[in-house]
């Protein structure tokens, strides 16, 4: 499928999402996002892609944010959430159940960090810079930072970093549990895409069912949390590639996993 903001690869099951308008770092217009909010709508659909990888083209920025371009407009707080809603890709990616790796050089600001923040890994470049700055514009992170960073690192630092608008670097990102990886600039996509073949090896509903179970539940009381690991744990006792697991191991030979 053809884009335009953002471009799609897919390579022996790593689907790659790069944002593309280095010109402006990255900076998300609306185009960006009705493209992200499609490709992630399809990948949450395929079958050949067992892991995904985001990250921004050029070497400065995984993404700097909004376009602020589009912010000068006076806008109707109806139609801004409605319009919003249509193209909210990070609900799409929460449909995903693929692992979704984000491999951040550069600026993640803003609603740039909201898109690493919606992701299950993050891997940074010795040169990141991140922050929700969107107070130093008068506005609160609207794509779900205020949810997502204080369950990452807690209340209190996720305030700080939220009211201040500030930016910290790949070190302190990694020392509060924002990140969890950091490696030289010209690492992080290899890193990346690294780790990403390695958990395309994997079966792929068991990477799907463990994901579910982490993510879900979280959201969940821990009894509740438990029950549904249970239940994810016995539906992949019926999977073909449970037996063919079992088979290799014993065999001492590479597994073939199939997605069945």
């Amino acid at each position: 499928m053809a884009y335009e903001a953002i471009r799609y690869e897919l390579a022996d099951g790593v689907a790659t999402i790069t944002l593309n308008r280095p010109e402006v770092h990255n900076a998300m217009n609306e185009r960006m996002r009705e493209e992200l909010t499609r490709c992630f709508g399809d990948l949450a659909q395929s079958p050949e892609a067992r892991v995904v990888v985001v990250t921004g083209a050029g070497d400065r920025a995984f993404s700097a944010g909004a376009d602020i371009r589009e912010f000068v407009a006076p806008q109707v707080p109806v139609q801004f959430r409605a319009q919003r809603q249509r193209v909210d890709f990070r609900a799409a990616m929460d449909r995903c159940g693929q692992p979704i790796i984000a491999a951040v050089r550069g600026f993640a600001l803003g609603g740039g960090l909201e898109f690493a923040l919606a992701c299950d890994i993050r891997i940074a470049s010795e040169d990141a810079q991140l922050g929700l700055t969107e107070v130093n514009l008068a506005i609160i992170p609207g794509g779900g930072g205020t949810q997502r960073l204080p369950r990452l690192v807690g209340r209190g630092k996720a305030l700080e970093m939220i009211l201040t608008g500030a930016r910290i670097d790949a070190r302190e990102a990694l020392r509060i549990g924002l990140v969890e990886r950091v490696v030289s600039a010209t690492e992080v996509l290899s890193a990346s895409l690294a780790l990403a073949r390695t958990l395309a090896e994997r079966a792929p509903v068991a990477l799907r069912y463990a994901k579910e179970a982490v993510v879900k539940g979280l959201e969940l009381p821990l009894a509740e949390g438990v029950r549904l690991e249970n239940d994810l744990a016995t539906l992949l006792r019926t999977t073909e590639d449970r037996i063919e697991g079992a088979k290799a191991f014993l065999e001492k030979r590479k597994p073939r996993f199939t997605g069945k």
